[in-house]
């Protein structure tokens, strides 16, 4: 099977954002998207009936819509894009008692009461997967990065893998599920995994193996469009992109955006590497699964696998120590190192699921207020 790779400019960006919709008294979800998005879409008489608004997508869950970028040079030019649309959907949602609403999970929705989307991919996944499938209350952000050449993106894709920890650990914010504290700081990176082709990718070391794994799945029935391999970082030859999607949902336009900003400037880092000949080093899956679990579980408190040899250090201390220095030069070469400095700022704040935590505690165990707490961080912040 022959996959092309669309030509793609090298570092630029895009960025998507699901968001749920919530009552805005009680912070229940509402399956409200079909209108959301049908108003939206009429400020664009240009769309024909069955075009997507440009900015404001569907998702599998009709208490959710997803805000994508356009392909951007910088970060904040994703930033302005992701305001922009998050602009178009208040002015809806707001006289309809709606706020919007972002972690990795919903704390307290009965995941199985969710309305789903009325798409035939949609209910086929649904079919497919069953219980599992019906839990997939939960939202995240994915990043893209452009690639200038097809054989960079499984050596990008593999160096990404040795930060896993340090974006699950930034942006863990799903403790909740069902009105339950699993103790996890990410219930959502192990939730997700449970969809067919989702989680950890497999490593291959050339792009024909790829492409050899790729028809297997379309010849097996595993899949029917490339996009069903949901693996939290992917390529997406569609696209001349490698995405990153391991993040939980975040509350704030500064988070994203510092996520976008690690992320663009770490592939910018590894393309540059392969330009210059250098290879990108690895750690065995066995690592790489660890430290998924590691950073799920423990979050910014994770100690984490740094390399083949086994050497350990706490993800915030690495972050702070070693990747953010590392990177500003790149940063600065790209526009983003405002952003890349929010990453710190996270570090010193907290993740959110550390503030969930906080704000039940605050509360009594009242989840409704966690909702609020995070509709009122976006609203002031975004």
């Amino acid at each position: 099977m022959n996959i092309d790779f669309a030509q793609s400019a090298q570092s630029s960006l895009g960025v998507e954002w699901e968001l749920a919709l919530v009552d805005a008294q009680t912070g229940e979800l509402v399956s409200v998207a079909e209108q959301v998005l049908d108003a939206v879409r009429a400020g664009h008489p240009e769309l024909k009936d069955d075009d997507e608004h440009p900015h404001v997508k569907q998702e599998l869950l009709l208490n959710t819509v997803e805000l994508v970028t356009g392909v951007c040079n910088t970060v904040g030019e994703a930033k302005a894009d992701l305001s922009s649309a998050m602009t178009a959907v208040r002015d809806v949602t707001d006289p309809m008692g709606v706020e919007l609403f972002c972690a990795g999970s919903h704390p307290f929705a009965a995941p199985r009461s969710q309305p789903v989307t009325d798409k035939a991919r949609y209910a086929k996944l649904i079919d497919r997967t069953q219980w599992w499938g019906q839990q997939m209350v939960i939202y995240g952000v994915h990043v893209h990065v452009g690639l200038d050449h097809r054989d960079k993106a499984l050596p990008v894709l593999d160096g990404l893998l040795n930060y896993f920890p340090h974006f699950q650990a930034l942006s863990a914010s799903s403790p909740f599920w069902a009105g339950e504290d699993t103790g996890y700081a990410s219930q959502r990176a192990l939730m997700f995994q449970q969809l067919p082709t989702a989680g950890l990718p497999f490593q291959f070391p050339s792009w024909a193996l790829y492409e050899d794994y790729v028809q297997d799945m379309f010849t097996t029935g595993v899949i029917d469009a490339i996009s069903e391999i949901r693996w939290d970082i992917r390529p997406v030859p569609a696209l001349g992109t490698i995405e990153m999607r391991v993040c939980d949902g975040l509350s704030t336009l500064q988070d994203v955006g510092a996520i976008a900003a690690l992320t663009q400037c770490l592939v910018d880092e590894f393309s540059t590497a392969l330009d210059n000949g250098w290879a990108i080093p690895t750690m065995p899956p066995w690592h790489v699964q660890e430290n998924k679990w590691r950073a799920a579980r423990y979050g910014m408190d994770a100690i984490i696998i740094l390399n083949a040899a086994g050497k350990e250090m706490l993800v915030t201390e690495h972050l702070r120590e070693h990747v953010l220095n590392r990177l500003e030069p790149v940063a600065r070469k790209l526009g983003c190192s405002n952003e890349l400095a929010d990453v710190e700022k996270i570090i010193d704040a907290g993740a959110g699921y550390q503030r969930q935590r906080r704000v039940a505690a605050e509360h009594d165990g009242d989840l409704r207020a966690v909702v609020l707490d995070a509709v009122g961080q976006l609203r002031r912040t975004s």
